[in-house]
């Protein structure tokens, strides 16, 4: 109540009048936070981040020597259990696909080079070019929330596409597919 005994209305009330305050001030901050690394859900259309430097092979990558071709990226780790299970439709998709200018590039997170050694041989991917981030950086810069987590990169070098958990054959076949054009 005011001086004047008349009720005040709810929002001027101490408690509510600051949480509100709160509220649209913390709303108002996430709003207008800059942000470089995709943030969407499943959808993207946002140039991709860099992604260059030595693999795990000892060669080099580098994503925009890439262009041209359909890119999946995706974010693992050795000690993920999902991860595991999801390598070899990832490298069987590649196989599937490579003639139409589809390549695969794994980012290992957080993991050790023999760790992630042994999980190429367990599951039959060798062949995996491997960009290690060993502090997860790179993984950061992409807005990776977790692994493991895929990101589709069109021909232009845009996030197409972007899978949270594992991916499945559904999924890629939805997302890659419209991006290889006639076969």
């Amino acid at each position: 109540m005011s001086r004047s005994g008349v009720p005040r209305p709810w929002w001027r009330r101490p408690p509510v009048g600051a949480a509100l305050a709160l509220a649209l001030a913390v709303g108002a901050v996430l709003a207008l936070r800059p942000t470089s690394a995709p943030t969407g859900g499943d959808s993207a259309s946002a140039p991709a981040p860099a992604l260059a430097g030595a693999t795990l092979d000892g060669g080099r990558f580098d994503l925009a020597d890439a262009r041209g071709q359909v890119v999946l990226v995706n974010v693992f780790a050795s000690w993920c259990g999902p991860c595991r299970d999801e390598l070899p439709l990832l490298a069987e998709a590649e196989r599937r696909w490579s003639d139409r200018g589809v390549r695969l590039v794994g980012l290992d997170v957080r993991d050790g080079a023999e760790a992630v050694r042994a999980l190429l041989a367990e599951t039959g991917t060798t062949e995996l070019v491997v960009l290690p981030d060993p502090d997860g950086t790179r993984s950061v810069d992409w807005g990776v929330r977790g692994v493991p987590e895929t990101f589709v990169v069109d021909r232009q070098g845009r996030i197409a596409a972007r899978q949270r958990g594992v991916v499945t054959a559904r999924w890629l076949e939805q997302q890659v597919t419209p991006l290889l054009g006639a076969p």
